[in-house]
């Protein structure tokens, strides 16, 4: 079972920052799209960002110059920097591993992202 480990979840006013990291196996990371999505209650999952292994991103447009995504490869880590946090941020937000050449989607467990008005 492929397990990616998230962490950095927390609760933030508006305007602040959180940093959020995922962990994957190497044999996962090195080939996968690593991306975040959210999901508010009564919302369904959205993709946030998303950071192809060669380094190419992509974000949603409500997230555009405040939210980047970044991987470090030697760690087999993906990261998302949220700055000027809204309180439309606030959702839990799901990292996800996307192995093109076999379809499949892995995903972590959800950290929540709280953030006050």
């Amino acid at each position: 079972q492929v397990q990616l480990v998230e962490s950095g979840g927390g609760e933030v006013q508006a305007g602040g920052s959180l940093r959020l990291s995922c962990a994957a196996p190497g044999s996962i990371f090195r080939i996968a799209a690593m991306g975040w999505y959210r999901q508010a209650p009564g919302n369904e999952r959205e993709l946030v960002a998303r950071i192809t292994s060669g380094g190419s991103t992509i974000y949603v447009d409500s997230v555009k110059g405040r939210f980047t995504i970044s991987r470090d490869n030697a760690k087999n880590t993906v990261y998302l920097q949220m700055d000027s946090l809204k309180p439309e941020d606030t959702a839990v937000y799901y990292c996800s591993a996307l192995v093109l050449v076999t379809g499949t989607n892995y995903w972590g467990q959800g950290t929540q992202v709280t953030v006050s008005s």
